[in-house]
């Protein structure tokens, strides 16, 4: 219980500036995502993929076509570049201040192939109760599917939201992930601590 109430305790210290921020109209803060000139210079056409498909692909999963979903694709397109795979899922998620993420759904890579993929970990936000989401995950720097089997913590200071679609930044070695979320499945805070990438569901986010 001790070590928990000083997890908790941890999580909400991290979240008060981010969901300030969520909260002043969505506009993005300053991030410390590391994308080396070396991981640019292999996004290539033939290995990663486009804006206008990535803005079309989002759309169609989230099943509207918005100015908003653009924004933020592009928004994130200018800040990481071209990815080589995203994640198309959906995820539920409940809190009471501190809460539980929990989400499956398809990887898609330009040159691997597709597999299925598992995600669970802590989220925070200022409420009480549950939601469930779509979720379209870019992903930048993936060169071996298994890689994306690990913790990625979430890059404080990367909230960016717009139009009711939102975004933020994960982070582990030169992997950079960047789930897109949209309407009720977006809470300010959201993946604050970490994502947890399995192959199979896991019943324990931690």
């Amino acid at each position: 219980m001790k070590l928990f109430l000083r997890f908790l305790g941890l999580l909400l210290a991290t979240t008060v500036t981010l969901t300030a921020t969520a909260c002043s109209g969505g506009n993005d803060t300053r991030k410390e995502v590391v994308q080396t000139d070396a991981s640019r210079a292999k996004q290539t056409e033939d290995t990663t993929y486009d804006e206008g498909t990535i803005i079309k692909e989002a759309s169609n999963f989230f099943g509207k076509s918005t100015e908003a979903v653009a924004k933020v694709v592009e928004k994130v397109f200018s800040d990481l570049g071209r990815p080589n795979a995203y994640i198309a899922g959906e995820e539920l998620s409940a809190a009471v201040v501190a809460g539980l993420r929990y989400g499956d759904g398809d990887l898609h890579h330009k040159l691997l192939g597709e597999e299925r993929v598992f995600w669970a970990g802590p989220s925070v936000g200022f409420d009480l109760g549950a939601n469930g989401a779509k979720t379209f995950v870019l992903v930048y720097n993936l060169y071996d599917l298994d890689d994306i089997y690990q913790r990625f913590p979430g890059v404080e200071g990367s909230f960016y939201f717009v139009g009711g679609v939102g975004v933020n930044y994960q982070q582990s070695g030169d992997i950079i992930l960047a789930p897109i979320r949209l309407g009720v499945g977006l809470r300010a805070g959201a993946n604050v601590g970490y994502l947890h990438y399995t192959k199979d569901r896991k019943l324990l986010p931690f």
